[in-house]
């Protein structure tokens, strides 16, 4: 046992090491370049118009001049040129950004997954490991509340199931009702089923198996069948070689 705490202690480091690592590179690329200083602009001398001499008399008056049109404040073509290329990296950047992220997420997902599963080898390995199975077929008479399992006379797992979790089970979904490890030898299984059969009564019965465990995995189903000839529930325990 302590062998396997120190392997899922180890496993449970390298998990966070692996997130930080994950998250400081995320907010190391979320960081802005800093920008770097302006070169400054170098403006061409403006030529100085000479002075006209006055214009002579004259009987006609001088057509009016049309308005100069209206500039705003600082606004400048230029400018605004340059707003608009600034703008399109920035868009650029910010979907490269997002790409990154959930490309980061995808891997945090698919390392919890590996890690999962090495942990499950080394606390459950296959020469030791038992798993319990549940199912259900039809359910016109019983409405499947909750499970109470015991293996040699020890509760190892006890499942309050929610009518969401009820309804997949109908679909044809399958639990894992609980894994763990036994040593080789003859060993006693007792399931027992709460809920609502016929006419909504309250119903509660139990069903229970004898079984060799061997060098290798073993595993075993629990299945509530409907028995149209009688009108019952039947719980069955099939044991699978």
């Amino acid at each position: 046992m302590p062998v396997k705490l120190s392997a899922r202690f180890t496993l449970q480091r390298m998990a966070l090491a692996a997130l930080a690592s994950l998250q400081l590179l995320a907010l190391a690329q979320a960081q802005p370049p800093t920008p770097g200083p302006a070169a400054p602009v170098e403006t061409a001398p403006t030529a100085t118009a000479p002075a006209t001499a006055p214009a002579a008399p004259s009987d006609q008056a001088a057509p009016p001049q049309a308005p100069a049109a209206q500039t705003e404040p600082g606004a400048t073509p230029a400018a605004a040129g340059g707003d608009a290329a600034a703008a399109a990296p920035t868009a650029a950047d910010t979907r490269g950004l997002d790409e990154e992220t959930q490309n980061l997420k995808k891997d945090v997902v698919d390392l919890n997954r590996d890690l999962f599963v090495l942990e499950e080898e080394l606390l459950f390995p296959a020469n030791t490991q038992v798993a319990v199975f549940l199912s259900m077929d039809v359910g016109d008479f019983f409405a499947l509340d909750s499970v109470t399992l015991k293996i040699d006379q020890k509760e190892v797992a006890n499942y309050l199931y929610t009518p969401r979790e009820a309804d997949a089970l109908l679909k044809g979904g399958v639990h894992r009702l609980y894994v763990g490890n036994l040593k080789v030898g003859g060993h006693e299984l007792v399931a027992f089923f709460s809920g609502k059969g016929p006419n909504n009564r309250d119903y509660k019965r139990g069903a229970t198996i004898k079984f060799d465990k061997s060098i290798g995995a073993k595993y075993l189903e629990l299945k509530i069948n409907d028995k149209q000839r009688r009108m019952q529930p039947e719980f069955e325990i099939k044991d699978w070689e």
